[in-house]
């Protein structure tokens, strides 16, 4: 016992990392997200249990690293190219979401008899969701190349920024004094100031932190030693996120973001990225057992029906609401379906907002206590409904593609034109470079993409594109499958893939299918299918290099 009073920093770490790893193991085994685990942890050892209490300050301390190389995480991984190819989906998606949650929020905390600024935080804390889990979900079911990913992931980041922009105006709102009286002059001044700090601080990380932090980095390469890079992208995440605390206000989560976004623009992201991921993970865990130390489990009993309406907005209002909105863009029900069950959770960014609600006097304790609920009962639950959804979507079709949907389909004039057809199904990269070099006088090129907006894009280009699931027989159709001598697939997911190459051959088994792959299993497996040509990437590079070689050896 003396040990554990005389070194509480040693205790609260190998205590609730031990704790953490028995629980998050124990969740895992019974098929739910080790957040789940990791968060009992924290109630375990928390002060609300008997047994073990940890030091909760100390606990709150380690937490704030936590939440610092979470936020660098994200900056670091933020995309701005997948992001524009979703970007009014995932825009307009996310701020409609977030506005109608909140104010749903908002007006059950002002029934519940709670504060204007404890509403706001509550109805901020349920609209958004977890990073963590839905990555966790995107990568078991083979998701996150397809238009699902990229659509829920593009969300994702207009909600992470949203978040942060709300962190930065929340401490204006509090010191205005929103919580008793609301706006006024002082208020805008307050904000005007908070959000000055940030444009300030944004631009001297634009302009100089662009060019200063990739430089660092490969003069650090550069001495050959590891231990040394690992530092000098520790020093980079902790100490700007400090800095930008200290010299400007913000948060630190704020500054560790940014940090994380110009070290992007470095060629040695990745590497960054590899290093710090087990410090990233060890520091997020402990984050999370912090979050469950706070929780309170009598709020169960005491409070069950504020406990069950919590429960319903996040898991079934905002799965409505995502529905809604992703339908009303025009993409298909599975689609819709998929993206609605991954965001129907909340995770960190709700717990990075109780904190600062905390110490900022806003949040009571039975709020935060019901939001803590939310997370760990969504949390838990949402890889049911995801699987369930996921069992549904495939043994159901969508219904027939809607007349009016003009995306779906391509005018009589240009079906009537088509004669020696191509159909190209995926439009990225791959995609890109094959219309580049196929000729137009030769052949006609259909384009099926299920990216709407891309759809739009290239139709304003003057190609033949329709919007549509390649895996579902109405959208080969509408893309004239008909007339295809040649099917090439280049979709990056090889699940769908295999889907297309199956429903290609039913509906048309004299096609030639061209096929991206993306290794030798997958290259047998399309033998196995009559795929007659399956193009593998590794084996392309080696191909042109071997070309190279011998083009150098014949200038010799």
């Amino acid at each position: 016992m003396s040990v554990i009073t005389e070194l509480p920093l040693v205790s609260t770490i190998a205590i609730g990392l031990s704790t953490a790893f028995v629980c998050g193991f124990a969740a895992t085994k019974m098929r739910l997200s080790p957040l789940v685990g990791y968060l009992l942890a924290g109630v375990i050892i928390g002060p609300h249990s008997p047994g073990f209490t940890a030091d909760i300050d100390i606990a709150e301390q380690l937490s704030e690293i936590g939440i610092v190389l979470l936020m660098f995480g994200v900056g670091l991984h933020f995309s701005i190219k997948d992001f524009m190819e979703v970007r009014r989906i995932a825009t307009v998606g996310a701020i409609v979401r977030i506005a109608a949650v909140t104010a749903l929020g908002y007006y059950l905390a002002n029934w519940w008899g709670w504060s204007t600024g404890a509403g706001v935080i509550f109805g901020l804390c349920l609209s958004v969701a977890s990073t963590v889990v839905l990555m966790r979900t995107l990568d078991e079911n083979h998701l996150m190349q397809t238009i699902t990913g990229r659509i829920s992931i593009g969300w994702l980041i207009v909600e992470d920024i949203a978040m942060i922009l709300a962190m930065v105006m929340i401490p204006a709102l509090s010191v205005a004094g929103i919580d008793e009286t609301g706006a006024g002059h002082s208020l805008s001044m307050q904000l005007a100031i908070a959000l000055g700090k940030v444009g300030l601080f944004a631009a001297i990380m634009i302009i100089a932190g662009k060019r200063i932090l990739p430089w660092l980095l490969s003069a650090v390469s550069r001495t050959g030693s590891r231990e040394l890079f690992t530092l000098a992208a520790i020093c980079m995440a902790m100490g700007i996120a400090f800095g930008a605390a200290v010299l400007f206000g913000v948060s630190l989560a704020l500054g560790a973001f940014f940090a994380g976004m110009m070290i992007r623009e470095s060629d040695l992201n990745h590497e960054v990225a590899d290093r710090l991921l087990p410090l990233q993970d060890a520091f997020a865990v402990l984050f999370f057992v912090a979050v469950g130390m706070l929780f309170d489990p009598a709020i169960i009993v005491e409070r069950p029906v504020e406990v069950l309406i919590t429960i319903f907005v996040i898991m079934v209002v905002k799965f409505i609401v995502t529905f809604g909105i992703v339908r009303a863009f025009g993409y298909q029900i599975r689609t819709s379906l998929k993206i609605s069950a991954g965001l129907a959770q909340i995770g960190e960014f709700s717990f990075i907002l109780i904190a600062l609600g905390t110490s900022l006097g806003l949040m009571p304790p039975e709020e935060r206590d019901l939001i803590l609920a939310g997370a760990l009962f969504s949390i838990a639950l949402n890889p049911i409904l995801f699987n369930g959804v996921r069992h549904w979507c495939d043994t159901h079709s969508d219904p027939a593609i809607s007349a009016r949907d003009n995306l779906a389909h391509l005018e009589s004039g240009q079906r009537s034109a088509l004669r020696n057809t191509i159909l190209l199904i995926g439009f990225g990269r791959v995609g890109a470079h094959i219309t580049s070099m196929i000729d137009p006088n030769t052949y006609d090129l259909v384009i099926l993409d299920n990216n709407r907006e891309k759809v739009s894009q290239l139709r304003r280009h003057n190609f033949n594109a329709v919007a549509g699931d390649a895996t579902q027989e109405e959208s080969l159709i509408e893309a004239q499958i008909e007339k295809a001598a040649v099917v090439m697939i280049t979709v990056p997911d090889p699940f769908e893939a295999r889907s297309i190459v199956e429903q290609v051959h039913a509906m048309k088994p004299s096609t030639r299918i061209f096929v991206r792959s993306h290794s030798d299993e997958e290259t047998a497996f399309f033998a196995l299918k009559n795929v007659e040509l399956s193009v593998v990437g590794t084996e392309e590079i080696a191909r042109r290099m071997i070309e190279g070689l011998s083009k150098a050896s014949a200038h010799a």
